[in-house]
């Protein structure tokens, strides 16, 4: 995959910044659950990183992208990056991290049950982890880019088969975030009026990524363009956490390992 997608938002690129925002909220509510030796699995381009080190002893990074961990690498050289087509974690020892984060990545794992089987083994006894992925209840139009997408309770579900106990919370917005939500709703519903063969479900997934990639680009420029000082003025704490996962942005799950 391309690292200069719209699936990974940029912290850089003014239009994204709603989608950053909400991507970075995640590791603002992580401060509170990790430490020791944290393990992230799917680091991206690295946006919680600086965040987090100030509490933890070590930190372990995997990604599929070499010229990431390459880059990472470079910029964190005491920390360890590693390159992998996950699951499984071959190169991961069992009970070896006190906490797993692993945002916005098991939609995008075709083995599910097993990628959270390899967080489960390398997660020392007493340990954490947490995931967030899109609550699809939520998601406006098909996204080719992910494997599948969860209910609250589909993600309870298959979580509390591998893990001892599990916790589902969501990541929600105030009125500005859903504001934005809402506007994107309105022009999202405006693009695929045109598709009245259903194609977006009916075409296989590697046929859809660049026409998807092009009109989310046009979209997010174009919902600036329309408010620019919304989308602007979004940050992480425009997002909330909620007990109410069913109506939540994403689903926010911790995961415990006795």
């Amino acid at each position: 995959m391309s690292v200069y997608t719209t699936e990974i938002a940029s912290d850089k690129i003014v239009s994204d910044n709603p989608i950053h925002q909400r991507l970075l909220k995640a590791y603002y509510l992580a401060e509170g659950y990790v430490n020791g030796d944290l393990l992230e699995v799917g680091c991206g381009e690295g946006r919680g990183i600086d965040l987090l080190k100030k509490r933890i002893a070590s930190f372990t990074a995997l990604d599929k992208i070499q010229s990431i961990i390459d880059v990472l690498q470079d910029k964190y050289p005491d920390y360890k990056f590693l390159q992998d087509n996950i699951p499984p974690f071959s190169k991961l020892e069992d009970n070896s991290y006190n906490t797993v984060v692993s945002f916005q990545v098991i939609e995008h794992i075709k083995a599910d049950r097993q990628y959270l089987e390899e967080i489960y083994r390398v997660l020392k006894p007493g340990g954490s982890a947490l995931i967030t992925t899109p609550n699809i209840k939520m998601t406006l139009t098909r996204n080719p880019w992910h494997i599948r997408e969860y209910t609250a309770d589909q993600l309870l579900t298959i979580t509390s088969q591998v893990f001892d106990d599990v916790e589902m919370k969501g990541i929600t917005g105030n009125e500005k975030v859903m504001q934005y939500y809402e506007m994107n709703k309105k022009s999202v519903r405006k693009i695929t009026r045109y598709d009245i063969l259903n194609l977006q479900y009916r075409l296989p997934a590697p046929l859809l990524r660049i026409p998807y990639d092009i009109l989310n680009r046009l979209n997010r420029n174009k919902l600036k363009s329309s408010d620019n000082e919304l989308v602007n003025t979004i940050t992480h704490q425009d997002y909330l956490l909620t007990d109410n996962a069913n109506e939540a942005l994403d689903l926010f799950c911790i995961l415990k390992k006795n």
